[in-house]
């Protein structure tokens, strides 16, 4: 691959990197501090979620003429998946039974969890379900294919595991800072990094989606079953 090549490849990961890692902080801003609970605020929040997930496939397919591909695990990674999910969860839960009881706000995570509908039963296991066998497929697909892919050509590997993981936790602190208070969404956002750097590591290493999957999804597992702690598991089983 010439010079010229080459810069031409950066020039286009940048211009895909500079419209599509905005768009989720873009989205949180507006459905949760700007525009929160307002029929704009919600498109814009679902614009913004489409443009996340949709435009990796069209600049695939328009731009780099590439094909689709369900990102087959050749070079294995699915045990080293699932064990670093189950160390990771381990390592949340522990933290959270020695500081995180104290540390955390519980009464303004569940209001804040009642102002979007997850309060009862139905709504928070729904949520679950969505976020740990759908939301984190879509988010290795965006966060470790796409946006890893493009930062690596602009830095090379290492620098696009940091590169990377750090658009992946931007969306993630914004977000955090409307559950809990600007110290615990801190270190959550923390760990997003950790998880980010680990998920990106496990794609330059097998180059598939589906190890850092396994990871993510037994992380979100962890993750939601604190949250049942926290509000009650048994109010919102009646409720």
């Amino acid at each position: 691959m010439n010079g010229n090549n080459k810069f031409s490849i950066k020039v286009k990961s940048i211009m895909a990197l500079t419209l599509l890692v905005p768009a989720p902080s873009l989205g949180v801003l507006a459905g949760m501090y700007l525009l929160p609970g307002s029929p704009l605020g919600k498109a814009i929040f679902t614009v913004c979620k489409i443009w996340l997930l949709v435009f990796p496939l069209l600049w695939l397919k328009i731009v780099d003429k590439g094909h689709f591909s369900l990102s087959p695990v050749r070079q294995g990674g699915l045990w080293g998946g699932a064990i670093s999910g189950v160390v990771l969860s381990l390592l949340i839960v522990l933290l959270y039974l020695i500081w995180g009881r104290n540390l955390l706000d519980s009464e303004l995570f569940i209001s804040k969890m009642q102002e979007i509908g997850m309060d009862s039963f139905p709504m928070y296991f729904g949520g679950a379900l969505y976020w740990i066998f759908v939301n984190s497929v879509l988010e290795e697909s965006v966060w470790r294919w796409f946006v890893y892919e493009k930062c690596e050509a602009v830095t090379g590997p290492w620098g696009a595991i940091i590169l990377g993981s750090i658009f992946f936790t931007m969306h993630h602190f914004i977000a955090l800072q409307t559950f809990f208070h600007l110290h615990i969404a801190l270190i959550c956002s923390a760990g997003v990094f950790i998880g980010g750097v680990l998920w990106s590591f496990m794609y330059r290493r097998y180059r598939s989606v589906w190890p850092g999957y396994i990871s993510h999804a037994v992380v979100d597992l962890a993750i939601f079953g604190i949250g049942a702690v926290i509000m009650r598991l048994g109010t919102i089983i009646n409720g």
